[in-house]
């Protein structure tokens, strides 16, 4: 079996490479998407939340208790990944990097369902991080 996630290829101030939903939602919340990406985002968004489960509803602590942890995908989850190219038009479109990696073991496994596993990555190569993810701060709120 091959796990299929899609991520900033570099780490946040944290040190967590984001997932291509964290990606796109930090730019909606930030209020930087057109009408159009928006849109996009949130009937897909809710699309995603009727079609699988949330790995945080069976298990609450998955990520609080593991701020690396990572969802994957099954490789046999074709109807999930799907959507994904809308998702990475919206990152292109905003200069954000977002890679495809595949593996058939991402990491320890923290949970599992039919479509998806989350995952604390293996221990990272000992190569120095050269560039850190930023994000612009949200616009302040017109008053």
């Amino acid at each position: 079996m091959t796990f299929v996630r899609y991520q900033s290829p570099v780490p946040d101030r944290r040190g967590r490479h984001l997932g291509i939903f964290g990606l796109v939602n930090s730019l909606g919340h930030r209020s930087l998407l057109t009408a159009e990406e928006e849109n996009f985002r949130r009937t897909t968004n809710a699309w995603y939340d009727a079609t699988y489960p949330n790995p945080s509803d069976t298990d609450p602590a998955v990520y609080a208790d593991n701020p690396l942890a990572a969802a994957w995908f099954r490789e046999t989850a074709d109807h999930l990944v799907a959507p994904i190219p809308g998702y990475l038009e919206i990152l292109a479109a905003h200069n954000y990097p977002c890679e495809r990696y595949a593996s058939p073991d991402p990491g320890r496994v923290l949970y599992e369902d039919e479509y998806q596993v989350v995952v604390v990555p293996h221990a990272p190569a000992t190569e120095e991080i050269t560039t850190i993810m930023w994000l612009p701060p949200a616009p302040a709120p017109a008053p």
